[in-house]
This record gives structure tokens, sequence and C-alpha cells, in this order.
């Protein structure tokens, strides 16, 4: 009796799922390969396998098992810290004696891999088209960021926020938002567009939309509250950790203003920085909306995109991997797909550039500039503000607005 393939399955998405985790395997070599090493002669800059897992294993006492806010600082939402907490539970339990910070970044990637592979099966129970999904399989930026930091979560409630609103299910859409804002601040934005969708949306009784409304602020308050309140309560001062370092960190070398500043076109102070990133991108967000209004009416909330690229060139602080909250919305939103290959290679290069900027200043070779920053970041920014530009005028891909079934 030979072995046989069984002839039920379905390859062409059995093939999606195949390369996702080649990607996801990609990214714990491109993040792992420097570990047994112990980050010497500024390798972790110059291969580019920093990343921000490793130096929390001691640093926050996640080897100990020190419950994060309480027996811990922690500079991330609660969330977030729940997460980090769960997963050094598991390194410990797995690993037991001989668990250290190598074995918590294996853990994370494969956490970080499984919420990806959510985002994956959000897509295809969605409809989107074959091109984007595959898109997502071999995308680059799981490759740089899958072990870096914990940003899937957020990315995959983001996700999920937007396909609930698609489904006219507005309530639980902010709900997930909510949760997503519990775990990294960006989700926050798509607050504001599910609440313009449910007032004017559609042609209802303005007495139910107002209804709608007051439910989903509800909705995002307390999935939100749910998780913040108990530690803001019992643990106030770290709990706050995260907005205070939010508010007086200086910025990265990635972020416009301190392109400006390097470059000698603009000098800032973080809260001149603070204030101006405020305005600008209120009035740019604002902008936004307003040019997109009557192309996207009935669907306001994919317009999510192009303000969370805003968001990010405004913002005083671009670390590496916030463009991973930005791709995966793009392959849901943007009408066409080359000016996001755009935005990868320039995701790439100015990653690339920023770690060696960092192996430069240690003595260490490739060594880069702020000018080599400047242009890597610029031709990212140049591909965002014409995706920004694309989003708000043109219509969105065809499968994203079209109801299931």
């Amino acid at each position: 009796m030979g072995w046989a393939l069984p002839r039920d399955v379905n390859w062409r998405v059995a093939w999606l799922w195949i390369a996702l985790t080649l990607t996801i395997g990609a990214g714990w070599l491109f993040k792992g390969h420097c570990v047994p090493g112990g980050w010497t002669d500024a390798e972790q800059y110059t291969t580019g396998c920093y990343n921000d897992v490793m130096p929390f294993w001691h640093g926050r006492g996640v080897a100990e098992g020190k419950i994060p806010y309480f027996q811990a600082q922690m500079e991330y939402p609660v969330l977030t810290g729940a997460q980090i907490w769960v997963e050094g539970t598991a390194t410990r339990l797995l690993f037991g004696e001989r668990a250290r910070d190598g074995h918590f970044l294996g853990v994370v990637v494969v956490a970080n891999g499984l919420l990806a592979a959510l985002v994956l099966k959000l897509f295809l129970q969605a409809g989107m088209d074959r091109r984007r999904l595959w898109a997502w399989a071999l995308a680059p930026p799981l490759i740089l960021y899958i072990g870096h930091n914990w940003d899937m979560a957020a990315a995959a409630l983001a996700v999920g926020a937007l396909l609930l609103a698609r489904e006219g299910r507005l309530v639980p859409a902010a709900a997930a938002a909510g949760l997503g804002t519990a775990a990294k601040l960006f989700p926050v934005l798509a607050l504001p567009l599910i609440g313009l969708s449910a007032l004017f949306g559609d042609a209802r009784p303005w007495r139910e939309r107002l209804l709608r409304a007051a439910a989903l602020s509800a909705a995002a308050i307390g999935a939100w509250g749910l998780v913040n309140l108990p530690v803001a309560w019992f643990a106030p001062e770290n709990w706050s950790e995260f907005y205070r370092f939010s508010q007086e960190r200086q910025g990265t070398a990635a972020a416009s203003w301190e392109i400006f500043s390097n470059m000698g076109w603009w000098f800032t102070w973080i809260e001149q920085r603070n204030l101006y990133a405020a305005i600008g991108f209120v009035v740019g967000a604002a902008l936004i909306v307003g040019l997109g209004w009557r192309k996207h009416r009935t669907h306001l909330w994919v317009l999510l995109t192009p303000v969370l690229a805003w968001f990010m060139l405004t913002n005083k602080v671009y670390s590496p991997q916030f463009d991973l909250w930005l791709y995966p919305l793009l392959l849901m939103t943007a009408p066409r797909l080359w000016p996001v290959a755009l935005f990868v290679l320039g995701d790439v290069a100015a990653y690339f550039a920023e770690f060696w900027w960092f192996a430069g200043n240690e003595h260490a070779w490739p060594a880069a500039t702020t000018t080599h920053i400047a242009i890597a970041a610029g031709f990212r920014a140049a591909a965002m503000l014409w995706i920004i530009g694309e989003c708000v005028l043109r219509d969105p891909p065809a499968w994203l607005v079209r109801r299931p079934g």
C-alpha cells in the first residue's frame, strides 16, 4: 500500500500556508542567527539581527518571572505587557533552568507567527484577491519584524476591526480597535472613522445612528478599560510609564523631525516636536477625511490606512517595526500594489540604513551616516505620500467593499 497525498487538499491555499511558514522561518533565522555570538563586535547592527526581545529577558525581569507593572517596569501598553509575561512564562516552562534570552526570542517568534497566520486566515475568509494574499504570505516586513518586537497583536486586531467594519458590525469593530489600543496605540486611529461610519455611513434614522455611535463608543472604552483599569488602579506609576516615556523621548533617527534636525533644515526641542507633531497630524488627518469623504462616505474605515501613514510621517518616533503596522492595512486598502512595493523597498533600505548608522557609531562596518538614513527614509516617505493620495482619491480594491456572499 503506497503513500499518497490527500486528494481533497486545496493546494492553492496550502501553498500560501507553506509560504507563510517559510517566511516566518526566515524571520527567525534573520533575528536568531546571531544569538550564539551574544551580539559581539556590533553584529546586531551590522547584520540587522538586533531585536527588542532579548534585552527584555533580563532588563525587564522576564527571566525571573516578574509581573509587568506590578513587579517590573514596562514601557508598553498593558496588553503587550501581558503578552510578554505569558511568553516569558512559556519560555521558562519549556526550557526550565536552561531558559535564556535566545529561547525567549524563539517563543516570541512562534507567537507572532501564529498571529501572522491569523491575519492570513482573516484575509482568506474575507475573500482577498490572490496577489495580495501572496504579498502577505511572502511579506518582507514579516522577515524583518516577526522577531523584532510585539506589534503583531495590535496589527491583527486592527485588521480584524476593519473586516468587522466591512461587514457593518461597527460595535464589535470598535471593541477590536479598543483592544488593539491596549496593545499598541495606533489602532485608536480607527475609532473616529468607525464612529463617523456609524453616524454618516447609511440612511438610518438619526436616533438609530446616535444609539449605534454610543454603543460602539462604550464597546471601545469598555474593551480598553477592561485591560487597563485594574493595572492603572493597583500600579498607577508603572502603568503610566508608557505615556510618560512617549511624551519625554527625543525621537528616532528615521523620524521626519530627527532627519530635519540632522540635515540642518529645522532643529526642534522635544516640547516643540510634541506640539508640531500633534498639530501636523490633526490637520493632515482632517484633510484626508475631508478629501475622501465623498468617495468613501459609506466605508470611511478604509481611510485608516492613509491616516495611519500620515501619523507615522508626522510622529517624532518612527521605529523600524512601525512599518509592520501599516503593511497589512496597505494590502487591504491600497488601490494598487506597485506603490506598496516601493514602500517595502524603502522600508528595507531605511531599516539597514538606521542599524548601519548604529554600527558606525561603534566603529563597525558596514556603516551609514544620517544622510543615508535621510535618503532611505525620504524614499519611503515619498512612497507613503503617494499611497496616501491614492487611498484618498481612488476606489478601494473591489474585494474589500463588496459584502461577503
